[in-house]
């Protein structure tokens, strides 16, 4: 038997029938104050752009910079590249991320892994341990 996804008592569909301010009730506290307050013109962009995509009329993938925008239920199914700094990483948008912003799904940063000491390096430093 299937799991059936629900957020605070409501099904995916019913999240998705929602209109903003009803979904932004049920969501946690920073993520319910900034979307009541309103959004910026970047954030305004990209759920033009989920609207064309859900429609079928996008035939680009969704590419975006802002990386502060909350997900909400419109983009559920939705792939959307999120830029990291470098490049733009795939995330792909489900109910279990309502509530979240789509720079937590990607990390700016890469791991830090040293080697043997680099050129100009000391004497005293080629037999440090690496480990």
């Amino acid at each position: 038997m299937a799991k059936i996804f629900t957020y605070r008592g409501k099904t995916a569909e019913d999240l998705q029938k929602m209109g903003t301010k009803e979904v932004a009730a049920l969501l946690p506290a920073r993520a319910r104050r900034s979307l009541l307050r309103g959004i910026s013109e970047l954030q305004k962009k990209l759920i033009v752009k989920v609207k064309l995509a859900k429609a079928g009329q996008l035939k680009k993938d969704i590419r975006t910079h802002c990386r502060d925008m909350w997900i909400v239920p419109e983009m559920f199914g939705l792939t959307i590249g999120v830029h990291d700094g470098k490049q733009f990483v795939p995330v792909a948008i489900t109910p279990e991320m309502i509530g979240h912003s789509l720079g937590e799904f990607v990390t700016p940063t890469k791991e830090v892994k040293h080697a043997a000491p680099g050129i100009g390096a000391t004497r005293g430093s080629k037999f440090v341990s690496v480990k």
